[in-house]
């Protein structure tokens, strides 16, 4: 990394990891090439069978430090790290993502330049087991709250460096949440000031589909929990602007809980898993019954906004 200026913020990266291997070297490597100097990277070992590798693999990519903890489940391995970290920026990789050399430096431009923003975030596209793109980025700039409670400017953990004050103020990652504790975060953070982007693709979220075919019903379900109790507390606020925001994003999530299921149950009739395709079918039908006719008012709505 180049020589750092004396003002420049110091970054916290926080990384939780229960396993080693080629994901985890290529996400330290990504960090250790950072062209923004001021830079401390935290490994949290959640329990990993195997902790010398992750001890090697850190000591290779010559910067970090290790904390070794009990499996105690990645939010609160997170706020771990957090703690035992003392930037007044925060940034988090998952252990198979990896980050563009410029990835840190444009975001400290990015908040610098907005000190009212307290997060900024980037372009982030998906790619394979390969490293080959098989998404294109697809964020987009929020104009406010209820855009990030929308969804629509695809904010996640890989692409967003926030001020530890922000965090702080929010209680960090909800050990309770299982699935989706990076939205809530995210979704709390969105309450307390306004967000910066940086419209560059700077971060590679990789895909793995040997996912299970039952993953989709957890995260969904875990998702419209996350939903649901910050919308009561944004109503508890006063925050009624953010009302309409969240019924969008509960009926976005039963379209995806039923796309994920005819998806899944597809894969299971071409392998002739006639139970397990009509079991998919009929948990979408009571998860989510309205999603059909949702779906379709859905695409009418973007056919219009097209033609306009």
């Amino acid at each position: 990394m180049p020589d750092r200026a004396a003002d420049e913020p110091l970054v916290s990266v926080v990384l939780a990891t229960n396993r080693g291997g080629p994901f985890l070297a290529e996400a330290l490597a990504s960090v250790a090439a950072q062209t923004y100097s001021h830079v401390e990277l935290l490994v949290v070992d959640d329990g990993s069978p195997d902790p010398t590798e992750i001890q090697g693999l850190v000591a290779s990519a010559g910067l970090g430090t290790v904390l070794r903890l009990e499996p105690s489940g990645v939010s609160a391995a997170r706020n771990a790290g957090v703690q035992r970290s003392r930037g007044d920026l925060l940034a988090f990789l998952d252990d198979d993502d990896r980050w563009h050399p410029d990835r840190l430096r444009l975001a400290v431009e990015a908040l610098v330049g907005r000190p009212d923003a307290v997060i900024g975030y980037c372009a982030m596209r998906t790619i394979d087991p390969a490293g080959e793109q098989v998404v294109a980025a697809d964020q987009r700039a929020a104009r406010d709250a209820r855009d990030v409670v929308r969804g629509r400017t695809g904010i996640m953990l890989p692409n967003l460096v926030m001020r530890r004050s922000a965090f702080d103020a929010v209680g960090g990652f909800d050990p309770a949440y299982r699935q989706g504790e990076d939205l809530d975060l995210v979704l709390a953070a969105a309450t307390l000031g306004p967000f910066v982007f940086v419209d560059a693709v700077l971060v590679d979220y990789r895909y793995h589909p040997g996912n299970t075919t039952r993953a989709y019903r957890d995260l969904a379900a875990g998702i419209r929990v996350i939903l649901r109790a910050r919308r009561s507390l944004a109503r508890s606020a006063g925050r009624t602007e953010l009302d309409a925001a969240y019924r969008d994003r509960l009926r976005a999530n039963d379209r995806f809980a039923a796309w994920s299921a005819a998806r899944a149950a597809r894969a299971d009739l071409s392998d002739r898993r006639f139970g397990a395709a009509v079991g998919h079918v009929v948990w979408a039908a009571r998860f989510a019954p309205t999603a059909p006719v949702d779906w379709a008012r859905e695409r009418v709505r973007r056919l219009v906004d097209r033609e306009r």
